[in-house]
């Protein structure tokens, strides 16, 4: 019971010295939040540009057709050459 007391009263003093001390805030917008703002679409815009790169390349280059010749095997390696 003391040690709730002593606990609850340190709390009180607390708030009472919060509220006591109280001042007036004037807030304000930096003058730099215009160019965070700016950063933010602009990094968002290049994210959507990197995302779909491929569509935009494949937009401006021409498409190369593919040779119909026949497919060239891999070289098997001896079993002695594996290490």
């Amino acid at each position: 019971m003391k040690r709730l007391f002593s606990v609850s009263l340190g709390i009180f003093i607390t708030l009472c010295l919060l509220i006591g001390t109280e001042r007036r805030a004037w807030g304000y917008v930096d003058p730099g939040s215009g160019l965070v703002a700016l950063q933010t679409l602009a990094s968002v815009a290049a994210a959507y540009a990197y995302i779909v790169r491929r569509r935009i390349r494949a937009f401006f280059t021409r498409k190369e057709t593919k040779s119909a010749g026949l497919p060239v095997s891999a070289k098997t390696a001896e079993p002695n050459e594996i290490a």
